[in-house]
Parts: structure tokens; sequence; C-alpha cells
């Protein structure tokens, strides 16, 4: 009898191992699918705010060619770079999205351009993915985490983490100053979709969070454009610096449990100094010690540890 149960038992183990392998890479096949290269809408619209004198701002609408591809492929974590195509020959390296398994500490964004870090236990961990967002100079964004679903021939994730303002909204808004994104990113037979119910929140100086509104996003990638190639050969050029870039980047957060970024430098965005940067290493002109060198002194000049 004892036997029969400790078999029974080894079977038990065993069953659920080989589930979460599977389901473990079912994830990774969905985070994959995000790769191609895609035509993309991107459509929000304010939907309700608690103040009944508030005066709902327009919506806001636009469209691009996106590449998306995996820069990064591990059993346990996935990095996929978007390039933008703007007008058939312009690119404009866009956001990064990190996927990592299991992960125990994300960098949770709190307001003014302050990011501290935080400890997810074993156990809500289990099992789930974190999507690491970073700007188009790969500083950080947001980061949450969830488990991956696949159910009725769907297959989706979703998260809630806080976010500065988006780039439409940064320079025109002072009535809010975190973004709080409920996520859904689910695969779709022409593509994939982003859809979000954000909160726009007044978070003081003591922590207290004001909701000014709700909003409702989407953006729809679908595949099969065929606008991408210049996006393709500027990544050729230009890779080296970014790869840079990223472990530059990778160090700093390691290795301090706060990250505040000062908005301007010498009158310049961090983006404007470092796409300015890049242009300088493209190609046979890339020099390692060097371009690493001045990639941290343009980091280092905007943070605020």
């Amino acid at each position: 009898m004892i036997m029969k149960k400790l078999l029974l038992c080894a079977l038990a183990l065993t069953s659920t191992f080989i589930y979460a392998q599977d389901k473990k890479e079912q994830d990774r096949k969905s985070i994959l699918e995000m790769e191609g290269c895609y035509s993309v809408t991107f459509d929000f619209a304010e939907t309700f705010s608690p103040d009944t004198a508030y005066v709902k701002y327009d919506n806001y609408s636009s469209q691009a060619t996106e590449y998306v591809f995996a820069i990064e492929d591990e059993p346990d974590f996935i990095s996929l770079q978007h390039i933008l195509v703007v007008n058939d020959t312009f690119i404009v390296k866009h956001w990064r999205q990190d996927w990592a398994y299991e992960n125990r500490e994300v960098l949770m964004f709190d307001k003014d351009r302050t990011w501290k870090k935080n400890k997810i236990s074993k156990k809500d961990a289990a099992g789930t993915w974190t999507q690491s967002v970073y700007q188009v100079d790969d500083s950080p964004r947001y980061q949450g985490y969830g488990t991956w679903v696949h159910v009725d021939g769907k297959h989706y994730w979703e998260s809630v983490a806080d976010a500065p303002l988006p780039r439409r909204e940064a320079t025109v808004r002072r009535d809010y100053n975190v973004l709080r994104r409920h996520n859904r990113m689910e695969i779709t037979e022409t593509g994939w979709n982003l859809e979000q119910d954000n909160q726009k929140i007044y978070r003081n100086d003591e922590g207290k969070d004001q909701l000014i509104s709700w909003e409702k996003g989407h953006e729809v990638f679908t595949s099969g454009n065929k606008g991408c190639q210049p996006a393709i050969d500027w990544w050729k050029e230009n890779h080296n610096f970014w790869a840079d870039v990223r472990d530059v980047w990778n160090e700093t957060i390691e290795s301090n449990d706060q990250i505040k970024l000062e908005r301007k430098v010498d009158k310049q965005l961090m983006y404007q100094k470092l796409f300015a940067l890049g242009g300088k290493y493209e190609g046979d002109n890339y020099d390692q010690a060097k371009a690493k060198k001045e990639i941290e002194t343009v980091i280092n000049s905007f943070t605020n540890i």
C-alpha cells in the first residue's frame, strides 16, 4: 500500500512537471509570435471621470509600420525590439519588451521619473512572465507580471503596472503623473493586439492617488506588411551600439534599488543624446571601448541616484 501511494505521488509530480514544461513552451510560442512586420493602428479615448466637471481630451489615433524581432531568445528570457518605419524610409528605434519567466524582482514606477525595486514572492511568481517595457533610449518605462492563458483557442496575457505618461501626453498634460496600465496582450489570427484600460492618476508626495479619468486604448498589429526592409538594414548597422546601451542600463539598474532620471541635460532629452551618439558609430565605424565609455557618460549624466 505504501509503495502504491509513493508511486501515485511520483506519477502526479511527473505529470505536474510535464504540464508545466508544456505550458511554458506554449507561453514562449505566444511571445515569439509577436515577431513580424506589421501595420499598426493606435487608438485611445477617455471614457469616464469621477469628476462630473471634467472635460475629456480629444481622442487620439495614429498608424505606423512596425518591425518586431527577437534580439535574445533563451529558455527563460525573450527580448523583442520594435522599430518604426515612417514614410517608407525614415527609421525610429521604438520601444523594447523583455519577457522573463518566474522573475522575482520588478522595477516599479513611482512618479516624477522615479522607479523603485519591489520583490515578488516565489509563490506569486510561479508560472508567470514579467514583461519589462523600455523607452526608445532603453531607459526603463514599466514592468508588470502575469500568467499567459491558453484556453478555447485564445492566447493572452494580462497585467497591471504603473507607468509614466505616454509620449502623446507627456508634454501637454500636468493634471496627472501616473498612468496605471491594465494591459491585455492577445495573439490573433492576423497578428496581435494590445488592449488597455488605463487609469490616469495624480499621486501626491505622500503617495495618495487621485483618479483623474479612465482611458480605453487599442493597439492592433496586423501582419503582412512588406515595408520593413529599411528597419532590417538599419539594425544591421546599429545593433552593436544599442547592445552596449542595453548593457550599461542593465548594469545601472542591477546595482541600484532606485532610479531617478533628469528630464533634460544640456537642454536635451536622453534619446536625443543617445540617437546622436549612435550616428557616430554606425557600421564599420564601431569602436566598442570608446562607444561604451561615451554611453556611460550620457546615461550617468541623467541618473540621479
